[in-house]
């Protein structure tokens, strides 16, 4: 269960007397290190308070759909790039039957129209509405949309009746929404992850630097151990948690950083999100430099070449699967082909760091793929949890590919 730990997650409730069991789910997915927002349907409000709710999630409930004060920042997108998932639990039949037309008449309709992350529903309603030929062909089409059903199970329903409809337990629904999180794409594979800044020292208190919090590679680090890896996360200077099941190296030069990989060697793939300085004061000061009050003309550094640590580590006899990441500016795809090229890649990650929203310490991310037949496959705009998973899929598969 190790796997919902920091997932984002929305929970649907639909009106029907089973979200009664949708505070334990809470509770559940919580305990497991899950973060919770509750969105409810009109009809799941007759059944259970949204003030229990928000108790339990430590969030507010969404309600409505033209709601003025969440629709300033668009409230139903936010939640929809949001979620790394999206239960339904309840998901009532006329819930379904909405869904399976794509109606978008409430906000977790919308929502669910709106999001890219996984959809689960948790379907609960009476065992005769459950066997209607309109229910069960409306089950068949959303799962072959994409969307996956947790259950019904089979029991008492608290109309009397005795059959299939009743909705799973919440300890059992948790377990399943753990199992949604890619466990087995890399089951045993040796990865090897950088991540964060290097500094490279000027004197004892000072050094060259640049802006990346880390972010990024942490999340690859997290995708990968939560889909059966063995991560070694080597970073430069960070703020952040080292993920379960992740060893963690801290370096500070691109040069500790190089051998800290080497020592880390060999692997099966290697993911290079570092961003490692390109070059280092040729001379570090023994003591702290002082102001010259005679000198006006600034003070000059002379600079070398830092070595490439990933076109050091992609050119070994034993070679990983080897993925970069470009950082740019401007021309972006055109740099990061040519950066591909040059040093023997498999894949190369472009993103745009000129732009606030998905730059370096900003929360989200949109990244470009290209590939050795260069390629390109875009990956949307979303947090960069939910693209590192959305990475690490797509390297398993060129992985096994390879």
């Amino acid at each position: 269960m190790q796997r919902l730990f920091r997932k984002r997650i929305v929970l649907g409730v639909g009106g029907g007397i089973a979200a009664y069991k949708s505070a334990e789910l809470v509770r559940r997915l919580r305990d497991q290190g899950a973060e919770v927002r509750v969105v409810m349907t009109r009809a799941g409000c007759e059944f259970i308070t949204p003030l229990t709710l928000q108790a339990l999630s430590g969030h507010p409930v969404g309600l409505d759909l033209l709601d003025p004060a969440a629709e300033a920042a668009m409230g139903h997108i936010e939640l929809a790039r949001w979620a790394d998932l999206v239960l339904i639990a309840p998901a009532t039949a006329d819930l379904m039957a909405r869904l399976a037309q794509g109606v978008a008449n409430d906000l977790l309709t919308t929502l669910v129209l709106a999001t890219d992350a996984p959809v689960a529903l948790a379907p609960a309603m009476n065992q005769a509405m459950w066997r209607d030929p309109a229910t069960q062909a409306n089950a068949q089409l959303l799962e072959q949309r994409g969307m996956r059903l947790f259950g019904p199970g089979v029991g008492s329903q608290a109309c009397g009746d005795t059959g299939a409809g009743r909705m799973l337990e919440a300890e059992e629904l948790a377990q399943r929404a753990a199992d949604c999180f890619q466990a087995g794409l890399l089951d045993g594979v040796r990865v090897l992850i950088t991540a964060g800044p290097t500094r490279e020292a000027i004197d004892p208190v000072r050094y060259i630097t640049n802006h990346s919090s880390g972010k990024m590679g942490f999340a690859l680090a997290e995708a990968a151990a939560e889909a059966g890896a063995q991560v070694t996360l080597v970073c430069g200077p960070v703020h952040l948690p080292t993920p379960q099941r992740v060893q963690r190296i801290d370096v500070s030069s691109a040069r500790d950083m190089l051998a800290a990989c080497e020592a880390a060697m060999p692997c099966e793939l290697l993911i290079a999100a570092a961003a490692v300085a390109d070059y280092r004061p040729q001379v570090v000061a023994s003591h702290k430099l002082k102001k010259d009050p005679t000198r006006e003309d600034g003070l000059l550094l002379q600079l070398v070449r830092n070595p490439d640590i990933l076109a050091t580590l992609a050119g070994r006899s034993d070679r990983p699967f080897s993925v970069g990441f470009a950082a740019e500016t401007e021309n972006l795809l055109d740099y990061a082909s040519r950066k591909l090229r040059d040093k023997n890649l498999d894949l190369i990650v472009a993103n745009d760091v000129a732009n606030p929203n998905i730059g370096f310490n900003s929360e989200d991310n949109a990244i470009t793929v290209i590939d050795r037949q260069l390629q390109p496959t875009a990956f949307a705009q979303t947090s960069k949890g939910k693209i590192a998973r959305q990475l690490i899929a797509f390297i398993a598969d060129r992985l096994q590919r390879a």
